[in-house]
C-alpha cells in the first residue's frame, strides 16, 4: 500500500522538478537575450553617437574652411545663451553687447564661407573674447566665473597661429597674445577686488553656481575641442606621411612600366639570400624577349610596352611564392628563384610556355612573342655576380641556338 503511493509520489515530484527546471532555463535563456540585446543596443546607440563625432572632427582636420565655421558657430551659441542669461537678469548693457558678439560671429562666419582673411576672423574672435570677460566682470562681478573663458584663449592662439601663420613670427605673435590674455584674466580678479559689480542681481546663489558651472563647462568644453582636433590633426598628418613614405618606398624598389621590383632591390635580395640560405640552394634565371627591338620598330614604342607589362605579369605570376623577379634592364628580367635547378628550370619552361601560347591583342593587331631564358644554380663559394654571368652565358647559348628556350646546365649535360 505504502509502496502503490511513493512511486506516483516519486513519480510527481520528479516532472515537477523537472518542469521547474525547464521554466527557470526559459527564464535564464529569456534574461541572457534580454541582456544581449541590451548589449547590442547600447553599442549600437554608441556607434550611433561616436560615428557623425569621429566624421566632424575628422571633416575639421582635413578642411580649414569646416573647422573654423564649427569653432566660430560653437562661440556664437554661447552667446545666444548668454542674450536669454543677461536679459532675464535685466542687465541691458550685457545684453546688448552679446548681441553685437552675436553679429560679429555671423559675419566672421560669412567671412570663412566666402574665403576672406581668416586671421581678420582670428583677431576679431580674440578680442570679444577679451572685451566679454572684462565687461561681465565690470558689470556683474568675479563670481560669475566669465574670465574663465581667456584661459583658454591661450592654447586657442597658439593653435591658430600655428594654423593660420607660415612664417617663423607665428609663435611670438601667439606668446604675445597669450601674454595679453594672461595679464586681461589678473586684471579682471583685480578690477572685481577694489571696484564692486554695476549691477547686482537678485538671484539665489544656486543660480549664482549654476552660471558659474555653465562658464566652467563651455570653458573646458572648448579646450577639450581644441585638443581633440589637434590630436586627429596629428593624426591625419601621421597617416598622410605614412601613405607618402609607402609611395615613395614603392617609387624606390618597383619599376613603374612593369610593377616588378627593380634592379636595386633584386641587389639586397641578393645580398640578403646569401646570409639567409647558407645550407639553402637557390638559382639565378635570366629573360629576355625575343625580337623585342623588332616589336618596337614595327609597331611602336607604346605595343612594346605593352607586351612588356603582359609578359612582366606572366612572369610575376609564376615566380610568386617561389622566389623574387625583378626588370634587371631594356627587356631583361632576372629572377631569384629558391629552390635547385630543377624546380629554376620547371618555372622557367612554364613562363617559356605561356609566353609562346599567348595572343597579344594590341589595337586590333594579334601579335606572338617568345622569350628566351638561361638558368644557373648558385654553387657555393661562388659569387653572385658570377651566377648572374653564368645565366647569362645559358641566356645567350639559347639565343644562338633557335630561341624560344630554356637553357640550364641542367639542360647543356644531356644535350
Amino acid at each position: 500500500m505504502f509502496y502503490n503511493f511513493y512511486v506516483p509520489y516519486s513519480l510527481a515530484k520528479v516532472c515537477i522538478c523537472h518542469v521547474a527546471s525547464e521554466r527557470r532555463c526559459f527564464f535564464a535563456g529569456c534574461a541572457g537575450m534580454a541582456v544581449l540585446r541590451q548589449a547590442a543596443f547600447r553599442k549600437r546607440v554608441g556607434m550611433n553617437l561616436v560615428d557623425p563625432i569621429k566624421s566632424i572632427l575628422k571633416r575639421g582636420a582635413e578642411s580649414a574652411k569646416y573647422k573654423f565655421s564649427m569653432i566660430i558657430s560653437m562661440i556664437a551659441m554661447v552667446h545666444v545663451c548668454l542674450v536669454a542669461l543677461f536679459a532675464i537678469l535685466g542687465i541691458f548693457p550685457m545684453t546688448l553687447l552679446n548681441i553685437g558678439s552675436v553679429l560679429l560671429y555671423a559675419t566672421c562666419h560669412w567671412a570663412i564661407r566666402h574665403d576672406r582673411d581668416l586671421r581678420g576672423v582670428f583677431y576679431a574672435t580674440y578680442l570679444e573674447i577679451i572685451v566679454q570677460s572684462f565687461a561681465a566682470t565690470l558689470c556683474i562681478g568675479w563670481r560669475f566665473g566669465f574670465p574663465q573663458y581667456v584661459i583658454a584663449l591661450v592654447p586657442f592662439g597658439y593653435y591658430m597661429c600655428h594654423a593660420l601663420m607660415g612664417n617663423r613670427r607665428r609663435y611670438v605673435i601667439a606668446t604675445v597674445l597669450g601674454a595679453a590674455a594672461l595679464v586681461s584674466f589678473i586684471s579682471c580678479r583685480i578690477l572685481s577686488m577694489f571696484f564692486g559689480p554695476l549691477y547686482h542681481p537678485e538671484v539665489s546663489e544656486g543660480v549664482v553656481l549654476g552660471i558659474y558651472i555653465f562658464n566652467t563647462l563651455c570653458n573646458f568644453g572648448f579646450l577639450f575641442i581644441f585638443t581633440v582636433i589637434f590630436l586627429v590633426e596629428i593624426q591625419t598628418a601621421t597617416n598622410q606621411l605614412q601613405r607618402q613614405n609607402e609611395i615613395l618606398d614603392t617609387m624606390a624598389h618597383i619599376d613603374p612600366l612593369t610593377e616588378l621590383y627593380n634592379r636595386r632591390s633584386m641587389h639586397t635580395f641578393l645580398s640578403d639570400v646569401q646570409v639567409a640560405r647558407e645550407n639553402g640552394a637557390f638559382c639565378l634565371v635570366m629573360c629576355d624577349i625575343d625580337d623585342f627591338k623588332k616589336i618596337n620598330d614595327t609597331y611602336g614604342h607604346d605595343t612594346g610596352d605593352n607586351v612588356l607589362r603582359e609578359i612582366a605579369r606572366i612572369v610575376k605570376s609564376q615566380v610568386e611564392g617561389h622566389g623574387r623577379a625583378c626588370r634587371w634592364g631594356g627587356e631583361e628580367m632576372l629572377l631569384l628563384i629558391y629552390g635547385d635547378l630543377e624546380q629554376a628550370h620547371r618555372i622557367a619552361e612554364n613562363i617559356r610556355c605561356e609566353v609562346n601560347s599567348f595572343v597579344f591583342c594590341l589595337g586590333g593587331r594579334s601579335i606572338h612573342c617568345s622569350i628566351t631564358i638561361g638558368v644557373a644554380l648558385h654553387r657555393e663559394g661562388d659569387r653572385i655576380d658570377h651566377t648572374i654571368t653564368h645565366a647569362d652565358n645559358n641566356l645567350y647559348y639559347g639565343k644562338r641556338n633557335g630561341k624560344n628556350r630554356v637553357v640550364s646546365d641542367m639542360e647543356l649535360k644531356t644535350g
